[in-house]
């Protein structure tokens, strides 16, 4: 009934735009800054009103993200693919601002495969490590990462990263090593399988040497070997870009995680679209294999 209403009240309103008399004021209405700023007005209170209500019910402990889309954005904006990566690289600074008002401990987000290495064309890769160097340095020195006490980390098999790349990611952990509050990873040069065949070696490696008994290797042992011994699993792990695929991130850890995915592109993902995500791990029941 609603919704026969409001497609009625639609096709009315197409009617009367097909006259100049109607369809030229109100085009210079909606164009106009008061519209923009009554629209814009109205989704902050919409926005606001849903953090709150994130915040009565249980909020995830930990938030993975890949962020997928930068060059379709691009692609799509008809703009050089690598300011589609910086519009990426500028959103998780907001993502990141939006997670610790939520007072959201953990935010892991998957920035560059090892697939990515292999596959992409050295002069994207170039450009890409060196917004890579730019935005580590930039959180190394961004006030607000100190006031709020987030240690910066990466993860990955960072040997196959350029150094300087390396010099800026030991420049962030250093400069956030003591704080506690909040645990920021971003992985690089990462791929789920390889840090299983990683830990599985540092296994095989202990038992080779004495030091662990064939019956005492268990999933518990395994876990403490991996990249993420020191971080819970993520409860929730959002994609963006449409694709709904899990490509090769956080094998091992995402057994029991609740999955999101959205079609917007990493650059255009909103903090509505953030809440939403958190809205509908909220409304999902984890059962860990029940």
């Amino acid at each position: 009934m609603r919704k026969s209403l409001g497609r009625r009240i639609d096709s009315i309103a197409k009617w009367f735009l097909k006259f100049r008399l109607v369809s030229l004021p109100a085009r210079a209405i909606a164009n106009s800054s008061y519209a923009w700023s009554f629209i814009s007005r109205t989704d902050r209170i919409r926005t606001n009103r849903l953090r709150d209500r994130l915040k009565e019910s249980e909020l995830p402990q930990h938030i993975s993200i890949i962020m997928d889309g930068n060059r379709r954005f691009a692609w799509n904006k008809e703009i050089e693919r690598d300011l589609g990566h910086r519009h990426g690289k500028e959103k998780l600074k907001e993502v990141m601002d939006w997670i610790i008002d939520l007072e959201i401990p953990y935010l892991t987000v998957y920035a560059l495969s090892t697939e990515n290495i292999h596959e992409r064309a050295p002069e994207e890769l170039g450009a890409l490590y060196d917004l890579y160097v730019t935005g580590l340095n930039e959180i190394a020195e961004d006030p607000r990462i100190h006031e709020r006490g987030v240690k910066v980390q990466a993860m990955g098999r960072l040997e196959m990263l350029p150094e300087r790349v390396r010099e800026a990611i030991g420049n962030a952990q250093s400069r956030t090593e003591d704080y506690t509050n909040f645990l920021f990873t971003v992985c690089l040069a990462y791929g789920g399988r390889e840090e299983i065949v990683d830990a599985v070696r540092e296994v095989a490696s202990d038992h080779a040497k004495g030091e662990l008994a064939l019956e005492s290797i268990n999933t518990e042992q395994i876990s403490s070997r991996m990249y993420t011994a020191d971080l819970p699993d993520p409860d929730l792990v959002i994609r963006t870009s449409g694709e709904e695929r899990i490509s090769n991130f956080l094998l091992w850890q995402i057994a029991y995680s609740e999955l999101h995915f959205t079609d917007v592109y990493w650059p255009s993902f909103s903090k509505e679209d953030l809440y939403e995500a958190i809205e509908s791990y909220q409304s999902r029941r984890r059962r860990y294999g029940e």
